[in-house]
């Protein structure tokens, strides 16, 4: 009911961001195959995946930089179910920047990945997902009004609504400030958390937008995405388009 409230409240305000909406949808777009439900295990070993294509995050200038961080290769597979959607991000890495030990802290100040997804373009208001490599989470629905965005904590988050995730981490323990060659993150966002800005799966070629991230803090911090902000990744008018299939 407050979740209810909360929203009628944000709509009631006149949120509808009608000039975004109408900007054109950038080039870069991403096919979104479905699939079976499965359980994440943090090394992506399931045989569903092998449906989806790898693709690439690179890195981009963040807040304050004059120049990108040092890059590692960093890539990410996604597919839907009708249940929800499933993320595998796989990240070169040498020292596991990590020492935040509980769900919903502020795990971006630390080596994590994130996930963005705007189901519903009519209104300024997407789900942000982060996952530390210690397998710490972060979920929030964001409000992001004229540029102010706050971020919102799921209300009853259990098991009807819960992100499954689970991280792993190669060449290394997966423990604090570990020396290691790499770390994988995998997670299942259920469309249920979503919900009221998706209120079920998407149909095939339905089209959402989205971005996606990583931030790693060997030395000097480096940010990863895949379509290109300014420096803040809440610039979700430059989020690319998952179409799917």
């Amino acid at each position: 009911m407050l979740k209810k409230f909360v929203l009628m409240g944000l709509l009631a305000c006149g949120l509808t961001h009608r000039g975004l909406a109408a900007n054109p949808v950038p080039d870069s777009s991403l096919t979104v195959k479905k699939t079976t439900d499965f359980k994440v295990n943090g090394e992506g070993t399931a045989p569903n995946w092998s449906a989806a294509q790898w693709f690439n995050i690179t890195v981009q200038k963040g807040p304050r930089q004059t120049a990108p961080g040092r890059q590692f290769p960093t890539r990410v597979k996604i597919l839907y179910s009708d249940k929800g959607m499933y993320f595998l991000f796989d990240c070169v890495d040498q020292k596991l920047t990590s020492t935040i030990m509980e769900d919903f802290g502020a795990l971006f100040k630390e080596d994590v990945v994130e996930v963005f997804l705007w189901p519903d373009t009519s209104v300024p208001i997407y789900l942000e997902y982060e996952l530390s490599p210690l397998n710490y989470e972060l979920a929030i629905l964001v409000p992001n009004i004229k540029g102010r965005a706050q971020g919102w904590k799921p209300w009853h988050y259990n098991e009807r609504n819960r992100v499954q995730h689970e991280t792993s981490a190669q060449g290394g323990q997966k423990k604090s400030m570990a020396a290691v060659e790499g770390w994988k993150a995998e997670f299942f966002i259920p469309f249920a958390l979503m919900n009221p800005i998706a209120n079920a799966a998407p149909k095939p070629g339905d089209r959402w937008r989205g971005n996606f991230y990583r931030i790693d803090y060997d030395g000097e911090t480096a940010y990863y995405s895949w379509q290109k902000t300014g420096g803040s990744f809440h610039e979700f008018d430059k989020f690319g388009t998952l179409v799917f299939e």
